[in-house]
């Protein structure tokens, strides 16, 4: 008996190309797709978006058998939820990096759920050179405003040129509406209907930041990304998501690599993301093409790298004051702002330095004056510490000395006594207080930061007498603290 042909759509995907004795990039070129394009769905990695599925069968010629798949596969598929007006079948951008320039290209597949037809659709456009500096990127901005002559925006609608109007024209945020029209013709998009709109930009590297970030404002079957870098650069690539509900965490699933030749293609997908989460891309050149000193200097010490990372240095107003502190839970969606910052900040200074000890960063370290700092514990499978409005209500009286670093003076390391247990009282986002017990390394972890919260740094805790040493003699580096004795690192009451 022959076997039953298959169901799943990627799996007949594949069975028909090679029956048809074509390549990937065969078809991917028979269809007008991205070779990268047909792996990610025949892998999986992508869903097949309903035009891919219609021109599959047509090129393939497979008597039907592709689209009752994808028919079948799709069915298998939660509708995404709404209010009945417009949904996002796939959402695509690729941003691709090419002598000083980036160039983003945005594909959407965009169904009218609702009962009148639309004439219009909102991107947004967002550029950021220093993230977790505002000080900075807001001077920068105002001497060298993002313009719309060097964004070269376009935009098609099945491949129809779109007109567009701008919405908010600021610095360095554009808000663009883009209409179902040109200069020959209207085309609505009417109830019913779905059309593919793409859209894409140029923004130099003196502008764009080294970050690229998805927001969900639409109910959205899938999303996908991919970055395009030369080999040359040595790039390595991250990603973080959050939402309105939740903190910034990892991606919950991996960024792929791929080099091909002269060129390095990071991608990433998620099916059904929930409205309102934020998916963001980091990454960083190993071998930076710029060298001059406004944009990316020759990292020749510890606390060089620190600044490059958006730390703020020894010397700075805002590491000698009180943080300010959050009303909450009024201000919960700002201090969620802090935090996310924050997050992004530990894991560019993370690609700088390894942290055997655990490490801590404070608001006021990337310039931002709030009373919230992360706590990362030496043991990493321990969650991380999140503190607002901290203050250290009791301090044991057994303590010991340990060598502490500080990313704001990370050149050298000071001898510091601290106490082996402290307990602090913080605020939690809906405005209750909480007091937590912490012991040993999380203690000493804890209590530097809290210190950086009230203008303090542990120059300000060493003994009198003692100065720091320079990094270079230091021989703790990458080993964690010892103790005589080892409680469990906290404790909450």
């Amino acid at each position: 008996m022959a076997p039953s042909p298959p169901t799943d759509f990627r799996t007949a995907l594949t069975r028909w190309r090679k029956l048809r004795r074509l390549t990937k990039k065969a078809l991917a070129e028979a269809m007008g797709f991205d070779p990268s394009y047909i792996s990610h769905v025949e892998s999986g990695r992508y869903p097949a978006s309903e035009e891919f599925a219609r021109l599959a069968e047509q090129k393939l010629t497979s008597s039907g058998e592709l689209w009752r798949s994808w028919q079948k596969t799709s069915e298998t598929r939660p509708a995404p939820a709404g209010n009945g007006e417009l949904f996002v079948d796939l959402d695509h951008a690729e941003l691709r990096y090419h002598e000083g320039t980036y160039i983003a290209s945005m594909r959407r597949r965009v169904v009218n759920g609702g009962n009148e037809p639309v004439t219009r659709y909102l991107i947004r456009i967002s550029v950021d050179r220093h993230p977790g500096r505002p000080e900075l990127s807001n001077e920068l901005y105002r001497k060298h405003l993002l313009t719309w002559e060097r964004l070269e925006l376009t935009a098609t609608c099945d491949g129809e040129p779109m007109t567009w109007v701008a919405k908010h024209d600021r610095d360095s945020f554009k808000e663009i509406w883009l209409s179902f029209e040109n200069e020959d013709s209207m085309f609505p998009l009417y109830p019913g209907q779905s059309v593919l709109l793409e859209y894409s930009y140029v923004v130099g590297s003196d502008q764009w930041g080294q970050w690229f970030q998805r927001a969900i404002r639409l109910p959205t079957r899938a999303v996908s990304v991919e970055l395009l870098f030369p080999t040359s650069l040595e790039p390595g690539v991250w990603g973080t998501e959050t939402s309105t509900t939740t903190a910034t965490v990892p991606l919950r699933s991996a960024v792929q690599r791929r080099e091909e030749e002269d060129q390095v293609s990071f991608t990433w997908h998620t099916n059904d993301p929930p409205i309102g989460a934020r998916y963001r891309l980091e990454w960083r050149w190993r071998n930076s093409p710029e060298r001059d000193t406004e944009t990316s200097p020759t990292l020749h010490t510890a606390g060089d790298r620190m600044r490059a990372a958006g730390i703020t240095q020894e010397g700075e107003e805002i590491l000698e004051r009180t943080a300010k502190p959050f009303q909450l839970p009024e201000q919960a969606k700002q201090a969620e702002d802090v935090v996310d910052q924050l997050h992004r900040a530990i894991q560019r200074v993370r690609d700088h330095h390894h942290f055997g000890k655990g490490m801590g960063l404070a608001a006021p370290q990337i310039g931002i004056d709030q009373a919230a700092a992360i706590v990362i514990p030496p043991d990493p499978d321990a969650a991380v510490v999140l503190l607002l409005n901290p203050v250290i209500i009791s301090e044991s009286d057994e303590t010991d000395t340990q060598y502490e670093g500080c990313l704001s003076f990370f050149d050298v390391r000071g001898l510091v006594p601290r106490s082996r247990r402290i307990e602090v009282e913080h605020t939690q986002a809906d405005g209750s207080t909480k007091i937590t017990v912490f012991t040993d390394a999380l203690a000493r972890l804890v209590a530097h930061e809290v210190d950086h919260l009230h203008g303090l740094t542990y120059k300000n805790r060493m003994t009198e007498g003692v100065s720091p040493i320079p990094v270079e003699e230091y021989r703790g580096t990458g080993k964690s603290w010892s103790y005589s004795s080892d409680p469990a690192q906290s404790k909450s009451k």
